[in-house]
């Protein structure tokens, strides 16, 4: 696991030797062991590694045999013996015993088209000096990120904002579109920024750069059309199966390696693979607060008991005040997932024990593990009654009093009610807002709200158009895969993991396991009210009953109870501030409005002020003081 940058120049203008230092710096926290540059007169690229395989010879950029092909990457090749197996019987010599050498030599067989060869997660550069040719690439899932910045024929990247940052002439201009779709999401969706000039690579896309020219291309997509009709016990096994499979593959390392546990299905269903795949026991990792109704560690002791694991078990009492600013500094851009807390601090943790951890991120958007896709598979059944009826039950159920956090019972209730009028995407979409279209008019600022286009909801309508599968769940699940998932989820864990150099792996996001997934019926994921009942129904007999059917209580922290008592002035400051109030986003009273309420008990408005603090704390990190900011950052 690492960090990579790299320039590629126009033609006649040569690098600025300072750039590739001052980039490299910005991503030492991702890659402390080693530094590694390749210049040439108008490109270079460099990495940051950390060591995870082949700790003697695997230091990047690796070669082919001419040194006519250069490579760096992030991530991890898990096919890579059987690659080098065959490339060798090709005659391609090799150098060193880890996986990034294989890509060279790929490269050479098949060009571009190397990546259909890849099993694993990776972001890499490499540059061809005979073609004069740069490609950049990103793994099927997304869980390795990649930013560039194309200008003039030329291009910049790297794999965190801080580092790319640290090329001079790229520009700070915020892009208003992106925050938009930030205060309706929680987080800005690829292939947008928070800044104008930068863009995301998207998963699962090559880009080529070729005399001032880039090219970008998809290679692989899930398709959920083929759905296969196999016996419940079929279906057992060959999730069981793929699950081993996908975490034997995650268990090569030549470190230290474990795994989060929370206590829920998931990561308790890697640990079960685990345990089953090893050959001594399992280092387990959990994390616990001083609040009952979010403390799942009594949940992860028991699956640790279970499974004779060395369990270690962290309570905290974060203080976000402290460790917020640090959170900021290494996502790069407004981010307002608060689970991310307690991630940044497991990671933190973890990282004093073990190099790489597995979890169990991926399970719900593969099964069909959300509220959400019960609610709007209801509705979508709703849809034959008659338009005016749909108006008038959502009417009603606009009157329903708010109640607890964005999440709650209530809540979901209100939002899918309101969303009866609506199509499948505009309802999934206002069902899962932060801030749906009508909440964000109500606090922009007429000046800022004319400069906007269709936000939040336009990203999930587009997401929606290009769903494979016919039945809602399917479309749902398809939808949060390109979305949520990788923007999101999966974000949160690399950024909060490599914060600390500590590599995480994740067998539910196996492409070939995704791909078996896209092909069970609907039916089978979401059954009446009964979430992710196939993959319960898999792991019978691995995990207890009782675990397997309690209710999902999610990774979070108490957000509501902290912004009412020792964060209240905190937020309220952020805010409120000068610099704030004139940037001219959003009417101070209505902002002001969103803190009363929160204060007088609404505990609704918790998440959505949370997001604005976030979107205020990056502005003051990224774009108020750019020039005071360090480029390296400090765990």
């Amino acid at each position: 696991m690492c960090g990579i940058i790299g320039q590629l120049r126009p033609a006649g203008h040569a690098v600025d030797p300072a750039v590739p230092d001052a980039m490299c710096a910005g991503l030492e926290h991702r890659g402390p062991d080693s530094r590694g540059i390749h210049r040439d007169e108008r490109v270079w690229i460099g990495i940051q590694r950390l060591r995870v395989i082949d700790l003697h010879t695997g230091d990047q950029p690796i070669y082919n045999e001419d040194h006519s092909v250069v490579v760096v990457m992030n991530g991890e090749i898990y096919n890579y013996r059987e690659l080098r197996e065959d490339l060798q019987a090709r005659g391609h010599r090799f150098a060193t015993g880890g996986d990034t050498e294989v890509i060279v030599h790929l490269y050479e067989e098949h060009g571009e088209d190397c990546v259909r060869h890849l099993h694993g997660m990776f972001a890499f550069a490499l540059w061809d000096s005979r073609r004069q040719q740069l490609l950049i690439a990103r793994d099927r899932v997304g869980k390795k990120p990649l930013l560039y910045a194309l200008r003039d024929g030329g291009i910049s990247f790297a794999s965190e904002m801080n580092a790319l940052l640290q090329d001079p002439e790229i520009p700070r201009e915020v892009d208003h579109e992106a925050i938009d779709a930030y205060l309706g999401l929680g987080y800005v969706p690829a292939p947008m920024t928070a800044l104008r000039a930068v863009r995301k690579l998207p998963p699962a896309h090559t880009l080529v750069l070729r005399d001032g020219h880039a090219r970008m291309r998809r290679y692989w997509s899930l398709d959920y059309s083929r759905k296969r009709d196999l016996a419940v016990e079929e279906w057992r096994e060959l999730i069981r199966e793929q699950l081993i499979a996908a975490t034997r593959r995650r268990m090569i390392a030549d470190v230290p390696l474990g795994a989060f546990l929370s206590g829920g299905i998931d990561s308790s269903a890697v640990v079960a693979a685990m345990a089953q795949v090893a050959t001594e026991p399992v280092r387990t990792f959990s994390i616990g607060f001083d609040h009952a109704a979010f403390d799942e560690l009594p949940h992860a002791r028991r699956v640790a008991e279970q499974f004779g694991t060395v369990h270690e078990e962290f309570r905290v009492e974060a203080d976000a005040v402290e460790v917020v600013p640090r959170m900021v500094r290494h996502y790069g851009e407004p981010f307002a997932d608060s689970s991310a807390i307690p991630s940044f601090y497991l990671a933190e943790l973890t990282r004093r024990h073990v190099t790489v951890a597995l979890n169990g991120d991926g399970g719900d958007e593969s099964f069909g593990g959300y509220t959400r896709y019960v609610s709007n598979a209801m509705a979508a059944r709703l849809e034959r009654l008659p338009l005016a009826l749909r108006r008038g039950v959502g009417a009603l159920g606009a009157r329903v009093p708010p109640s607890g956090e964005i999440t709650s019972v209530r809540n979901k209730a209100r939002r899918l009610a309101s969303g009866l009028a609506l199509d499948a995407p505009g309802r999934y979409a206002r069902y899962i807002s932060w801030f749906d279209a009508a909440q964000r008019a109500s606090i922009y600022a007429p000046e800022f709200a004319a400069r906007l286009g269709a936000g939040a909801e336009a990203v999930i309508g587009a997401a929606w158009a290009r769903t494979s599968g016919a039945d809602v769940v399917d479309q749902m699940l398809e939808v949060d895969a390109s979305t949520y998932l990788v923007d999101d989820l999966i974000a949160k864990v690399d950024i909060a993991t490599m914060a600390h150099g500590l590599e995480a792996r994740s067998p539910l996001l196996d492409h070939q396991l995704m791909e078996l997934a896209a092909t069970i019926p609907a039916g089978l994921k979401v059954r009446g009210q009964q979430k992710k009942w196939i993959l319960r129904e898999a792991l019978r007999g691995w995990l207890p009953d009782d675990l397997l059917d309690r209710p999902k209580q999610g990774f979070s922290v108490p957000l509501s109870s902290w912004l009412r008592g020792d964060l209240r002035t905190w937020a309220r400051d952020i805010l409120l501030d000068r610099e704030a109030v004139e940037r001219g986003y959003f009417r101070r009273g209505a902002v002001e409005g969103l803190l009363q309420r929160h204060a007088a008990g609404a505990d609704e408005d918790a998440s959505r002020i949370w997001a604005l603090v976030m979107l205020e704390l990056w502005h003051q990190e990224f774009t108020v003081r750019p020039s005071m900011r360090p480029a390296i950052l400090a765990a």
